[in-house]
């Protein structure tokens, strides 16, 4: 007895190389990455720049058209300037400005006093043009422009500052910021979409033969389609049809060679059939000769048994792989007939060793996809099978399914098989622990060539033990 794992999950995938679609685009995000990165910092350094030199340009000429008007007198320096004109120096909707002319020593003339003065020796560097400079102004952050003029008649000179807070400068800058930040991030964010819709597109082909691949039948090793695989990959390809070619022939070599090793070993194992049983015929005529080679006969006898079910068995498993690997061999037809035909003779074995086997099955036909001849094979075997280890009623029940096809089930009420060897059930040659000090003429393959069949077919063969059923239960399912 022997069985795959009734339903293995699915192995997961190996976790090989990195993707393709992801190695290709991580260097072009790293390129865009860096690029944006330099974007930003240049974005930020030509707003600061446009913006600084845009509004100190204003301020130095404001300071130099107040500085235009002071006049000279014999009481000092005065600053001509109408209240309207101040009015419109200072007036900003979203700055703070302020000016103020302030002697040598810093002593405001006229305007706002706590307007911030350079230190002096900014001031006399500010006689030919006004300089800017940074300073704060009532706890806020101004630029401010100085201007120093001298009287031409006087030994004497005045600076004119003017100062205002930096919003604007602050608007402009992050305006000028999103101007280049935002186009670059919707061009990266258009040209990698399209990128990895590009690298899919392109990789697509390979994801049709991942998909062919894994909807073809473990026995199909035809070659792989090259019409729509990329260049890069045909030689892959290639390889990969190379490998199947190769394993179609190994495996065509290994089916022949059992077929032929199990067909030369019918006659020399038939002829040790018939000796032994000429010796058991000779000893039967002599009836004063010793009775000790009585059991050795009867021994090479079931071995003789055995080892011609053995090599039927072999020959079955090799014709079933290659009879049923042709679709157009299978058809549709009503099971009934083949499964009473196939379990008859063991029903009457069962009868002569005291053991039942029933038939549960509709009075009307039951149609499945399967092959005329392998289907009662395969019947035949877990029937075998359930004589030989099971209890002793034995069920076979078959139904037709809400959905098409049938369902076969081969019950019995025998101790079944544990947890742990319901997994091996359809491994080839196992029978059991410790089946060398058990003489039941099984050879290991019948539940094999069983699963192979079914699975040829189209269907399922799945096997159940205690404590989920009574004994052992095999459940064939079938295709309409």
């Amino acid at each position: 007895m022997d069985q795959p794992p009734p339903e293995a999950a699915p192995p997961r995938r190996a976790s090989a190389g990195g993707s393709i679609r992801r190695g290709l685009l991580r260097p072009l995000l790293w390129s865009w990455g860096i690029g944006l990165v330099a974007a930003v910092l240049g974005a930020y350094w030509l707003a600061r720049t446009s913006a600084n030199e845009a509004f100190d340009r204003g301020l130095q000429d404001e300071a130099s058209a107040l500085a235009a008007k002071v006049t000279w007198s014999d009481r000092g320096p005065l600053l001509d300037l109408s209240r309207q004109a101040m009015e419109l120096v200072t007036w900003d909707s979203h700055d703070r400005n302020g000016f103020a002319m302030v002697d040598v020593d810093g002593n405001a003339l006229a305007g706002d006093a706590s307007v911030p003065v350079p230190p002096p020796a900014y001031r006399r560097r500010s006689f030919e043009q006004p300089r800017v400079f940074d300073a704060e102004y009532d706890g806020e952050p101004v630029r401010g422009a100085v201007f120093s003029v001298s009287s031409p008649m006087l030994d004497r000179s005045v600076s004119v500052i003017v100062v205002e807070t930096k919003n604007k400068r602050a608007r402009l800058m992050r305006d000028l910021q999103l101007s280049i930040v935002l186009p670059a991030l919707a061009l990266g964010s258009v040209t990698f979409t399209l990128l990895g819709w590009g690298i899919r597109r392109g990789l697509q082909p390979l994801r049709d033969v991942a998909q062919e691949v894994a909807l073809r039948d473990a026995q199909d090793w035809r070659p792989l389609p090259l019409d729509r695989v990329p260049r890069e990959a045909v030689p892959l390809i290639e390889r990969i049809n190379r490998l199947l070619a190769d394993v179609e022939q190994s495996i065509h070599l290994q089916r022949r060679f059992v077929a032929d090793a199990a067909h030369q070993l019918r006659t020399p194992v038939a002829g040790i059939r018939v000796l032994a049983q000429n010796l058991a015929q000779e000893l039967d005529a002599r009836p004063h000769e010793p009775a000790a080679w009585q059991p050795l006969l009867a021994q090479l006898e079931r071995s003789t048994d055995r080892l011609s079910r053995l090599i039927g068995q072999l020959l079955s498993l090799a014709r079933s792989e290659t009879a049923l690997s042709m679709d157009g061999e299978q058809e549709t037809l009503d099971i009934l007939p083949l499964l009473r035909e196939s379990a008859e003779p063991l029903v009457l074995q069962g009868l002569r060793e005291g053991r039942s086997i029933v038939l549960d099955a509709p009075d009307a036909p039951v149609m499945a996809r399967a092959h005329p001849l392998w289907l009662g094979e395969v019947v035949n075997n877990l029937l075998d099978n359930a004589l030989r280890y099971g209890g002793q009623a034995i069920v076979l029940r078959v139904r037709p399914l809400p959905q098409g096809g049938a369902e076969v089930v081969v019950e019995d009420n025998g101790p079944g098989v544990t947890a742990a060897q319901l997994p091996r059930l359809f491994e080839a040659f196992w029978r059991g622990e410790r089946a060398d000090l058990r003489n039941d003429g099984g050879t290991g393959l019948g539940l094999t060539i069983a699963r192979e069949v079914v699975l040829r077919l189209g269907g399922q063969l799945q096997a159940q033990s205690r404590p989920q059923v009574d004994g052992l239960r095999f459940t064939i399912t079938l295709a309409a």
